[in-house]
């Protein structure tokens, strides 16, 4: 809880210098970081609520909202968002603190949506593109590509993340227990370190809220 507290505190120390999309967008990222922190005995809760936190970050309005724009958008915040971190604390989450779990989700083809694509089309045409990503995947890591690699991993996550809250998996579920923890631990591990990023450089531009607070 230490880092969310420091956190927290850093917000409302620096709330006037923050303009109100910006500061609205953080204090939300906070409180479901805060939430995961409360549900830490149950995995699929500190997934889902670690996912939220970082939803709020990086989700944007885009004119359209098409999936093609909010992929234009999500890569947009990924890269600066690694453009700013100086300390390289995200490489050193991927790599250092959670390179077991990272393979394992890149080697997971149950988190990876052209698998679950050609289930339901009866086909295994998701092979060959399972194996190119999970080359490539391995290649960013190898090499400290940051962005693509991270990029790959939280696609990974959020075919996950739609699998549990559209109700694809059971609560607790021993099937899916391996890639729900290390999901959760990962995202405990990198949010403290995407707010702290965008709290230090709040005069960069993180995009227009989807929803924004209505008065």
């Amino acid at each position: 809880m230490a880092d969310t507290n420091e956190l927290k505190q850093r917000l409302r120390e620096q709330r006037d210098l923050l303009n109100e999309l910006q500061s609205t967008r953080l204090h939300r990222a906070l409180s479901w970081l805060n939430a995961a922190y409360q549900h830490e005995a149950d995995a699929d809760l500190k997934f889902i609520c670690g996912w939220i936190s970082f939803s709020a970050c990086c989700y944007v309005e885009e004119e359209g909202n098409s999936p093609l724009e909010e992929q234009l958008a999500f890569q947009r915040f990924i890269q600066q968002l690694v453009s700013l971190d100086h300390q390289e604390r995200i490489y050193d989450c991927l790599w250092h603190q959670f390179s077991g779990p990272v393979r394992a989700l890149i080697k997971n083809p149950y988190v990876f949506a052209p698998f679950w694509e050609s289930q339901r089309r009866d086909n295994d045409c998701w092979k060959t593109a399972f194996d190119q990503s999970s080359v490539a995947a391995l290649n960013f890591l190898s090499r400290k590509k940051v962005p693509e690699l991270l990029g790959i991993v939280l696609d990974r996550l959020y075919v996950l993340h739609n699998q549990v809250v559209r109700g694809g998996a059971t609560w607790q579920s021993r099937v899916n227990r391996e890639q729900i923890e290390d999901g959760g631990e990962l995202l405990m591990a990198l949010m403290p370190v995407v707010v702290d990023i965008m709290l230090t450089h709040s005069e960069h531009d993180w995009g227009e809220l989807a929803y924004p607070v209505v008065r």
